[in-house]
């Protein structure tokens, strides 16, 4: 793909990213919530799971910990405070009402003006098909964002209606329009990953080398957004 892509909105105050596990956050779109924390902007997490089924050789108990440990861990270093977890099953989230509500409810706590998601896709850029948790994590997020707006679509007392996201951005998609500048954030970037060490290290093969691929896919999608180290997101229209 040789289309430019264009900047990122920056009229916004206040972000909520949903993704299904963690780690999600990290490989992609870390370093440009590292660009807007640093630019007084706020950004929380929530995640579906607690990546309890992402270490192979660790049992899903002791894994939800650790996984919830660095998911913190990591956040802080992009200047996130605010890190929820649902409890949606790793690996066999399942699409439909109960996650919508979530999502939903979130929305309408946190009263984003932009919403971050991961590949909602059946593909990824590479061609790599996408896994369930990404797929079904992302299209309920769709349908959340119009569902808070709509006080009879989960009805919860304590809880307004929220229709005030204006963006809705979507991380590693393979239809990707839009980029942020993060040159002055990839060290950010980098270290978020790396605090993800017993993930990595049980990857197979172990991953060792973080910013290697990270500074390469910064500056693969910088040759369409003017040369800069960047990450892409898809805007999908509202």
């Amino acid at each position: 793909m040789t289309d430019e892509l264009q900047a990122m909105p920056e009229d916004w105050t206040r972000a909520l990213a949903v993704v299904a596990h963690p780690d999600d956050m990290e490989f992609g779109a870390a370093g440009a919530v590292a660009a807007w924390t640093a630019a007084g902007k706020s950004v929380s997490y929530l995640l579906a799971t607690r990546g309890e089924a992402g270490i192979a050789g660790m049992e899903p108990e002791r894994a939800a910990a650790v996984r919830e440990d660095e998911q913190r861990a990591s956040a802080a270093i992009v200047g996130v405070e605010q890190v929820e977890f649902l409890d949606h099953r790793d690996g066999v989230v399942e699409g439909g009402l109960a996650l919508r509500r979530d999502f939903t409810a979130a929305i309408r706590r946190h009263r984003p003006e932009l919403v971050i998601g991961f590949n909602h896709h059946d593909r990824f850029v590479s061609g790599r098909w996408n896994t369930p948790d990404h797929r079904e994590t992302g299209r309920a997020l769709l349908d959340a964002v119009g569902d808070a707006g709509n006080r009879w679509i989960f009805p919860e007392p304590g809880l307004e209606p929220w229709g005030g996201v204006r963006y809705v951005a979507m991380s590693n998609s393979p239809h990707a329009t839009h980029a942020v500048d993060i040159t002055a954030a990839v060290d950010k970037a980098v270290a978020s990953l790396e605090a993800h060490a017993a993930y990595l290290a049980a990857l197979v093969p172990p991953v060792s080398d973080v910013r290697g691929p990270l500074v390469g896919l910064a500056r693969s999608v910088g040759e369409r957004f003017g040369g800069t180290l960047a990450i892409s997101f898809e805007l999908v229209p509202r």
